[in-house]
Order: structure tokens, then sequence, then C-alpha cells
């Protein structure tokens, strides 16, 4: 990134890095029926789906519900048989109780295959949601202007693809057919309960407010410290990650130390709130245990005394504390899903935010054709600032003919590399006009504009791949001939020759495997592969040696031929020979004309020149 990057775009707001930044446990939405109601948007197109997982999911739930009260019948068969065989008045039917056993099975099994199909389906539907999700993601990045990316970390737009979507996901897939469930459960079991005792359910429901009281009591205590663990996760992510990036500068600075105790300082507050989140939920097993043992040792009683009184039999005892225990558990379910529901649409909230931000025009009215341009560039009194009430530049008018070679210089913080965003529509003037061949650059569409463009950067862009891909890219129709042609012509054919694979040779993701130099005539020669009619080079000799810089120079030579040319200079130079040099100050071009015409003149330009070659001697 150029230096007037850094100085004159709006400040990034810094978050948590990476994979760190995800939603807190039980963290809140601002607008929880709105988030939901988007959500169900989405799943308006798999309504069929959605009806179906629900009733599977009810007729799941109702055979699960039905076997504990069957085999109680299992049960008293054989309490009678027993009693029966010591009173000597006949024995256990041991058919009954087989064909009960049976038709248990076959319920269980039949509610397993109602739950298989729900989870199927449900797990299909959620998956199609997350894709369309992603990929309206990926569209919208293309469509974002890039002050969104320069007042943003990575970390931060990479959260709302990967964490959002998968937490909206898991949620989805979750909770619905949870809460379908347990609401089923909790109806067909009460119903159960009062078949069998209205006495003993009464007892069993006294438990209820008792539970649900200290789950409430935990959830409010633990919500707190999951946010903090959440957030301090994403402070930590964001802290190894710099000092994995920075890793020579601290050893070069002997900073270990400072970097280890901000490190350690984070690490605490990490470990204090995720103990103490950890132990709070951990004690939600045990605290609903007390109370089920509680509610089992008053349904055992009280079982015990109408069993006595031969009200209810011994199988029905046995069913009722199955239920009282299955009674329980969708209260928990249900508490756990509430929990998740608010991440899943807090989360939502933050995917729905980034899909409703400010797009760019793509299209114009009435497009101009770019076939054919001949590449003459017009500046007429344009203004400029990244905040209307902050106007870097001022007053900027220029003519380029085309095929002209235009050199842009000026100090740090000049508004040199603005003048290219600029050109190329990143951002779009506060007033005046850029034109190419007569035709305002707001008459294109905005993609077809930029292919009338090229551009060889300071940061050298290669992906992990092949050198021949990385060429490729620039025409992904290219054959390879062409491919090594451009090579040719940007002096790189040699060098990719001597390496291992030429070039099949794989680039490792970095690029690391090769020099900065052979990175930057890789690029260029991706870039005269691409053909454009209007080069921008952001002339990157800066890291390199003079014999590579020599071959550069050659190289960026032969890509400027017959093309209108910008070169963002730092060596002045790599520019003598350039048809029209703007040498801009504050935001305004201050002087223009040739090198030899700018010296003669003794201003600004004559300063910045002969300065740097006193600091070469």
């Amino acid at each position: 990134m150029s230096e007037e990057q850094s100085l004159k775009r709006p400040p990034r707001r810094h978050g948590p890095m990476g994979g760190g930044h995800g939603m807190a446990p039980g963290e809140k939405p601002k607008d929880l029926k709105g988030s939901m109601g988007k959500i169900f948007v989405y799943l308006g197109s798999f309504k069929i789906a959605v009806f179906l997982v629900m009733i599977f999911a009810v007729v799941s739930t109702v055979f699960n519900v039905i076997g504990p009260k069957v085999m109680g019948k299992a049960t008293t068969a054989l309490s009678e048989g027993l009693m029966n065989k010591i009173a000597n008045t006949g024995g256990i039917d041991f058919d009954l109780i087989g064909r009960i056993l049976l038709f248990t099975l076959g319920l269980y099994i039949i509610s397993s295959l109602f739950s298989f199909l729900q989870g199927f389906i449900m797990s299909g539907v959620t998956q199609k949601v997350c894709y369309r999700l992603r990929k309206e993601i990926s569209e919208k990045i293309n469509r974002m202007p890039m002050k969104y990316f320069e007042s943003r970390t990575y970390g931060e737009v990479l959260s709302r693809i990967t964490n959002d979507v998968d937490t909206l996901g898991t949620g989805l897939n979750q909770s619905i057919t949870q809460v379908i469930t347990s609401v089923a459960t909790m109806i067909g079991v009460l119903a159960m309960m009062i078949s069998i005792s209205p006495l003993m359910t009464l007892i069993a429901l006294v438990i209820l407010p008792i539970s649900v009281a200290l789950i409430g009591l935990v959830m409010k205590k633990s919500q707190k410290f999951f946010r903090s663990q959440q957030e301090y996760l994403g402070h930590i992510n964001g802290q190894v990650e710099e000092n994995f990036s920075g890793h020579l500068v601290i050893k070069a600075y002997n900073k270990e130390d400072d970097v280890i105790d901000e490190f350690n300082k984070t690490n605490g507050v990490l470990y204090d709130s995720a103990w103490k989140s950890q132990f709070l939920s951990g004690m939600m097993h045990p605290i609903m245990m007390f109370v089920g043992n509680l509610g089992y040792a008053g349904v055992a009683l009280s079982g015990g005394i109408l069993a006595i009184k031969g009200v209810i039999t011994i199988g029905d005892i046995q069913a009722f504390i199955q239920y009282v225990k299955n009674f329980t558990q969708p209260i928990q379910q249900i508490a756990q899903v509430a929990n998740q529901i608010q991440s899943m649409a807090a989360a939502a909230e933050r995917v729905f935010e980034f899909l409703n931000e400010e797009e760019e025009d793509q299209l114009a009215e009435n497009p101009v054709s770019t076939e054919n341009l001949q590449g003459a560039v017009t500046f007429e009194h344009v203004k400029f600032g990244y905040k209307e009430d902050q106007i870097i530049i001022h007053d900027f008018s220029a003519d380029i003919e085309p095929g002209q070679k235009i050199a842009i210089v000026g100090p740090t913080g000049a508004g040199k590399t603005t003048m290219v965003k600029l050109l190329m529509r990143f951002y779009d003037v506060n007033d005046g006009a850029i034109k190419i061949d007569g035709h305002n650059v707001k008459d294109f569409n905005r993609r077809e504009l930029r292919d009338a463009f090229g551009m060889v950067l300071q940061d050298t862009w290669l992906f992990k791949g092949t050198i021949m891909e990385n060429i490729r890219y620039g025409r992904l129709d290219a054959t390879d001939e062409e491919v090594i042609a451009a090579a040719k012509a940007a002096h790189a054919h040699h060098f990719i020759q001597t390496l291992p694979g030429g070039y099949d040779m794989e680039l490792n993701e970095d690029a690391s495997n090769v020099s900065q130099g052979q990175k930057q005539l890789l690029t260029i020669a991706r870039a005269i592969l691409a053909d454009n009619r209007i080069m921008i080079l952001d002339e990157a000799t800066s890291s390199v040696d003079t014999r590579t810089e020599i071959r550069i120079q050659k190289a960026m030579d032969n890509l400027m031929k017959g093309r209108t040319s910008f070169i963002i200079a730092h060596r002045l130079s790599t520019i003598r020979d350039a048809d029209l040099i703007l040498v801009m100050k504050d935001g305004d071009i201050i002087e223009q004309g040739k090198h030899q015409e700018l010296l003669e003149k003794d201003g600004f330009y004559a300063k910045l020149y002969n300065s740097q070659f006193e600091e070469a001697s």
C-alpha cells in the first residue's frame, strides 16, 4: 500500500481479527423480530420442506412419548405375574410381555426414522440458505465501494462470511426442530402424565418454577462472562496475528517482553471470563439433576401410596417417573434454544446489515462502449475529498493525449494514489469531471471502464498456483504461447526457465519462493498479456537492486509502448523521458511540463529532483 493511501484514507475501525470475531453465546440482536422475519423470508423458498420437517418432528415425538406408557404395561404384566406366582394362582405371561416389548421397539424405530428424516431435510434446507447467503455476500463485495473496505479490517469483513453465516446456519438447523420437538414433547408428556394420575402430575409440576428460576439465574450470571470471553478471544487473535506478521520488527526492537506482557494481560482477562462462564454453564446440569431428583422423590412417594391403595399399577409408576424425566429435559432444551436463537438473530442481523450496505452504481443509463478506446484522458477542475469537509484535491486539470507517458510526482501524501483511484472510479469526484476519449467516466459501465485499465502496483499480488496461471490471470483465454510471449516482453522468461518446473512451478501462498523483483516482473507480464489501453504503474523499484531495477524499467517500457500510461514516480531518475510530468503538492498540480522544462523553472520539482541526487551522492 502506498504511503498516501494510509495517510489519506478514512481511519480503520479496529476490531477482532479473523476467526476470533464471532457471536457471543446469548448475544442480543438490536431487532430480534426484524432479523427473524428476514430469516423466514429466506426459508420461504423451502416452505414444503420446512412443513415436512415440522410434521416429521411432531410424529417422531408422539411415537417417542407413547413408548414409556406401553413399556409400563410390560412392567405391570411382569409384577402381576410374579405376584400370581408367589400366590400360586398363575405365572408370568412372557408372550404378552414379548408382544408389548416388540410393539415398544417398533414405536421407537418409527420415532427414530421420522427424527432422522426431519434432521436430513432440515440440514439440506440450512445448507442451502447458508450457500445462498455466502453467494449473496460474495456478489455484494464486488458491488461495494472501496471506502467500505478501507475503513474496516479484513477480519471484520471475513467474519461476516465465515463466523456469522456459520452461527446462523447452526442455529437454524438446531433451533427450529428443537423448539418443535421440545414443545410437542412437553404437551405429549403432560397429557400422558395426567392420564396416569392428576395428583402425581400436580406434585411433579411443583418442581417446574424452581428449575425455571434456577436456570434463569445461572444464565443471567453466565451471559456477561460469555460476552467478555468472546470479546477477548477476538483481541487475542488480533494480537497473535499482528505479532506473527510483525515478528521481525518485534525482534529487531527487542520488544518481546512488552508483547508477552500485553498478551498475558489479555490472556488473563480471557482466562478469568472463560472459567467463570464455563463453570456457571456447567452448573446447569447438576442443578437440573438435583431438582429432577426432588421430583422423582415426590413422585415415588405419592406413587407408592397410590399403588398400595390400588389406584394405579406399578407399571404406571415406572412410566410416570420416565415422563417426569422427559418433562424437565425439554425445558432445559428450550432455555438453550432461546439463547441460540438470540445468537442466530444477532449473527443474521450482522449479515443482513452487510447485505444492505451502500453499493456502487454498476451500470450507466446509456453506457458508452469501451471498444476502440484511444486512451485520451482529461481532468477538468477535479475536486475531491474522502470526507466532504476535508478536501484534498482542490482544482486539478490536465489534458493527456493517447499513448502519452504521464508521470505523477510529489511528496508523500500529495494525492498521487488518490488520482489513480479517481481515474478507475474507486471513488467519484466531488466536483469537476474526468473524461476518457471525451466521455465522462460516469457514462461508462463501471466494470467495462476498469477493463480499459491495467495496473502494476507497489504491492505485488500473486496467488497460490503455477507461474503460468498467475500470468494468465491477466487474460484467462490466452494460450500458452501468448503467456510466454508476454513473459518475454516483461524480461521474465529467462528467470522463469531457471526455476524448478519453469512455467509450471507452483508459487506458495505469499509467493515467497520467488524474489521481490521476480514478483514484479510477473505482474508486468500479466499486465502485458491483459493488453489494456490505459496503464497505471505505481512504480515499484524501491525494494530491488539496481540490476533488477534496470530489467523492471525495460519491462515497463515494453508495457507502456502505444498505451496511455500513468506512472506514480518515487525515483525521479526513472521518468526523465515522460511526455508530461504532473507535480503534485497538497492535492493540487503546482507544476506540469517535461523533465528539462521543469528543471529550468527551478521550482518545486527541481528541488525534489536535486534533493534525491544529493542523497544518492
